[in-house]
C-alpha cells in the first residue's frame, strides 16, 4: 500500500541506523514490523501472566546459583 507522510529527516535517519536498513523503505518496513511483534509479546504476556505456578522464583534461581557454586569448588 502506499502512503504518503511526512517523517522528520533526523527521526527517519535514526531508523535507518538502529534498523541498519539500507533504504528508508526498508527501516520504515522493519520499524513497523518490530513494534507489531512487541505488542503481540506485550499482549501474549498480559494473558499468561500468573498462570504459570511451577516455575521457579528469583529466589529459588538465587539457591540454585548458589548451590552450583559450593559443588565446583574443590
Amino acid at each position: 500500500m502506499k502512503t504518503t507522510i511526512d517523517i522528520p529527516e533526523s527521526v527517519l535517519a535514526e531508523a535507518i541506523r538502529h534498523t541498519r536498513a539500507r533504504t528508508k523503505r526498508e527501516a520504515i518496513l522493519t520499524a513497523v514490523e518490530r513494534f507489531n511483534k512487541l505488542k503481540r509479546l506485550e499482549a501474549l504476556n498480559r494473558r499468561i501472566r500468573g498462570r504459570f505456578k511451577d516455575f521457579m522464583t528469583q529466589a529459588d534461581l538465587a539457591a540454585m546459583r548458589e548451590d552450583a557454586r559450593h559443588t565446583e569448588d574443590p
